[in-house]
């Protein structure tokens, strides 16, 4: 009978000769001992980083909620110059649909007229911040039509904003998902 490992102390089904290597338990052991320890010194000193200020917070709430009305606006009217400082490039988005679409993707939607918004009203805005990132949820009624026809109705979404290094806020990620009433089919 031949074996296919030539290397029989091995066990693997190899061809090629694999020799056998041992950890040993004190150097696992210190490893460990050590990756531990820096672990509680990284999650110390994270818990030792100052929060925002109160008053930087709300100043930058305040240019999260400005860049959300322009958004709003731009959608509305069709300004595609006003989009496009608003997107980053790497802005990738999510339709209702699931749908992905690049920047590259939306600005051509709103260049071409395709979709029409009537009116976009926004209620329940949470803003959260995490350093040099925002994420924005809220509540859409949208009054618009499409290729397809009627794309009105409620909608919740995520918009996600970060401060590039020259501090200019960009959306980089949106979503959105149509709220269904109970019993309106998926």
């Amino acid at each position: 009978m031949a074996r296919i490992d030539p290397n029989r102390s091995s066990g693997l089904l190899s061809v090629t000769p694999m020799g056998m290597r041992r950890a040993s338990a004190p150097a696992s052991r210190d490893r460990c001992l050590a990756m531990g320890v820096a672990l509680v010194v990284l999650l110390f000193a994270a818990d030792q980083l100052p929060a925002m200020p109160r008053a930087e917070k709300h100043e930058t709430r305040h240019q999260i909620e400005h860049l959300e009305d322009a958004w709003r606006t731009a959608v509305l009217k069709g300004n595609i110059t006003a989009m496009d400082a608003l997107l980053a490039d790497d802005y990738i988005a999510i339709s209702p649909t699931g749908i992905l679409q690049s920047k590259e993707q939306a600005l051509a939607i709103l260049r071409s007229g395709t979709v029409h918004f009537k009116s976009i009203e926004l209620t329940d805005r949470k803003i959260r911040m995490y350093g040099t990132t925002a994420l924005v949820t809220s509540r859409a009624e949208v009054n618009a039509t499409g290729p397809e026809g009627e794309i009105s109705g409620s909608y919740r979404y995520t918009r996600v904003y970060v401060k590039d290094p020259r501090g200019v806020w960009r959306i980089v990620s949106f979503e959105a998902s149509r709220i269904r009433e109970q019993g309106e089919p998926h």
